[in-house]
């Protein structure tokens, strides 16, 4: 059995588990794992956001710390994102596939544009408009799209996604090699990360998958896979997101065992 069948069989599991546990226990496994995504989401970015900050921004409570501010709105506006991109990626993954197998292409320049949208809606307002030069001051150290092949590199890969042999992939693959195009990409100046691992699990999401999230301990990993040939970013997704699989089976397998040790004491 190859690893990619190994981990289809244990999120086909964690999937059963999800069904027959209670819906408000789901939401909070959810909401518990959109915190996580948002903590090392931003530590890739090199933000340390304490689990206080992360509470004070997604609880509907009145901030007192008033400089504090424009990074809450950061982590709701990011936290809506999820939201939205979990609920869209539902969506995708209920659509039938045409009679060669084939389902419609949602990955547009424009749905690129929505995601940066959702994390800074300022730009959306102005357009998106993507980033005019290289900046000399940026975390990602890879090479990166001249400013005036951006277009023409987001519909390249827009146009790989929807090859047969990229069809051929298997998801997490697909996935992981359509967000390196994009990272080499980077269409903006802020963001394009936030942008690409979204991306990135909208894709993983629409086929049925669980979202992944890349820990804060593998950055200088993932820097590392970026500067170098696309096959390298396989194994850390792939890696990532076997971890997070098993923490939430382990999580469900252990709700199981509580719920069903209660009901022989009820009995």
């Amino acid at each position: 059995m190859d690893k990619f069948s190994s981990l289809d069989q244990k999120i086909e599991q964690l999937r059963e588990q999800r069904a027959h546990a209670p819906a408000a226990i789901v939401a909070d496994f959810d909401d518990k794992l959109d915190q996580s995504w948002i903590y090392h989401d931003n530590a890739l970015e090199g933000v340390v956001v304490s689990y206080h900050e992360l509470k004070a921004a997604i609880d509907k409570k009145i901030i007192s710390d008033v400089t504090l501010i424009p990074m809450y709105e950061e982590i709701k506006n990011q936290k809506t994102a999820i939201e939205k991109a979990r609920q869209f990626g539902r969506q995708l993954a209920q659509e039938r596939p045409d009679k060669k197998g084939r389902r419609k292409n949602p990955f547009t320049i424009e749905l690129f544009k929505q995601l940066h949208t959702w994390l800074l809606p300022d730009e959306g307002e102005r357009g998106n408009p993507f980033r005019k030069d290289n900046p000399l001051h940026r975390l990602y150290f890879h090479e990166i799209a001249q400013p005036d092949k951006i277009a023409v590199r987001l519909r390249k890969l827009v146009e790989w996604i929807e090859l047969d042999e990229t069809q051929m992939l298997h998801p997490i693959e697909r996935a992981a090699r359509a967000h390196y195009q994009f990272m080499a990409v980077y269409p903006w100046p802020k963001n394009s990360g936030k942008v690409g691992r979204l991306f990135m699990n909208l894709l993983l999401m629409r086929d049925g998958l669980p979202p992944v999230i890349i820990h804060s301990i593998e950055r200088q990993r993932y820097y590392d896979v970026l500067r170098s040939e696309a096959a390298g970013i396989v194994p850390l997704v792939f890696e990532s997101l076997e971890n997070g699989v098993d923490t939430a089976i382990r999580f469900f397998s252990e709700l199981a065992d509580v719920r069903s040790t209660s009901r022989r004491r009820a009995s």
